[in-house]
């Protein structure tokens, strides 16, 4: 009889840590940390993939399922194209498709996902209404954050709140709890103006923070490091190995350096991406499947580096001993 309990508990354990959302639930904010619904302080690694309008093939069941079961991913990020052409602007109804297609694949699969309006211009009137339809969808389940803002470019950090404002109240309207990530100027790179001028009064807000090691380097994490000692809740949602452009060579040592400070600090990253672009960051092939899985000839050097680091960590997205 306890070789049997004990056979159902170490099954259902392995089931658990098969499913991150079943082992951490709903995630929360406190005291600058993203914690798991025992309060525990939690960290999410995953994949992005590429912009929908421009690598659509991947998103579906089968692509989220190969990112969790090979690459152990516990999140995924779908990047929804605004302002291209087949971008939700010009076609809001098959971009709607493409992202509820990873979204419900990540539920099935019990990890998380972020839901990210990919744009770097300020589109107030079409991000409320696709995060009403969103919120609408989707806010009873623990698996969804909310990324309202992929990269403010040229936009003052006013601006940039102020949106970020309207659309946390848009979506707490009706979600009340899930994580929503608020961008800020210069790609993700001013890390420090929310720190000395966050948003007040809402719960379960982090700050996005995005590098690509090949260009952003320790300046960044210094950045980074203060922005995090003083509080603020900080979370990597793109981020890669090689030069800012996406492409040029790989910097191990400095994705290494990023890595390092992430781990040390807890801190969840997402890299990019999951398309076939032909450029460094592109991590797989033009012979990889639609579907997956992916032979390893399917994926390229920035993917297998990626998958590697993946692999690094265990249920609670600390590094394996």
């Amino acid at each position: 009889m306890k070789l049997i309990i004990f056979s159902v508990l170490l099954s259902l354990c392995f089931s658990l840590q098969a499913q991150p959302v079943k082992l951490h639930g709903s995630l929360s904010v406190q005291n600058g940390r993203l914690v798991d619904m025992r309060r525990n302080p939690v960290a999410l690694h995953g994949m992005s993939f590429g912009w929908h309008c421009f690598w659509p093939r991947f998103y579906n069941a089968g692509a989220v399922a190969t990112l969790k079961n090979d690459w152990d991913c516990t999140v995924v990020r779908a990047a929804m194209g605004v302002e291209p052409d087949k971008g939700y602007i010009k076609d809001s109804a098959g971009s709607v498709k493409n992202i509820k297609a990873v979204v419900d694949a990540a539920i099935q699969q019990g990890i998380y996902v972020i839901i990210d309006f990919h744009s770097h211009n300020i589109k107030t009137a079409e991000a409320k209404i696709f995060f009403t339809a969103m919120a609408a969808a989707y806010h009873q389940y623990p698996n969804i954050i909310y990324e309202i803002f992929n990269e403010p470019d040229y936009e003052s950090w006013d601006e940039v709140k102020q949106y970020s404002i309207d659309i946390i109240n848009t979506i707490r309207a009706i979600d009340s709890s899930n994580i929503i990530l608020v961008g800020n100027p210069h790609w993700d790179q001013d890390i420090l103006l929310p720190m000395n001028n966050p948003i007040t009064g809402v719960s379960n807000i982090m700050y996005s923070l995005h590098f690509y090691a090949a260009t952003h380097k320790q300046f960044l994490r210094d950045q980074a490091e203060t922005a995090v000692k003083n509080g603020l809740p900080v979370f990597i949602s793109e981020c890669a190995a090689m030069e800012a452009s996406g492409d040029g060579p790989i910097n191990e040592t400095e994705w290494n350096e990023w890595k390092a400070w992430a781990d040390k600090n807890m801190i969840s990253w997402v890299a990019w991406s999951v398309s076939d672009k032909n450029e460094t960051c592109s991590v797989l092939q033009p012979t990889a499947s639609s579907s997956g899985p992916w032979k390893e000839t399917d994926i390229k050097p920035a993917g297998k580096l990626m998958r590697t680091a993946l692999h690094t960590y265990d249920a609670n997205g600390l590094l394996k001993k």
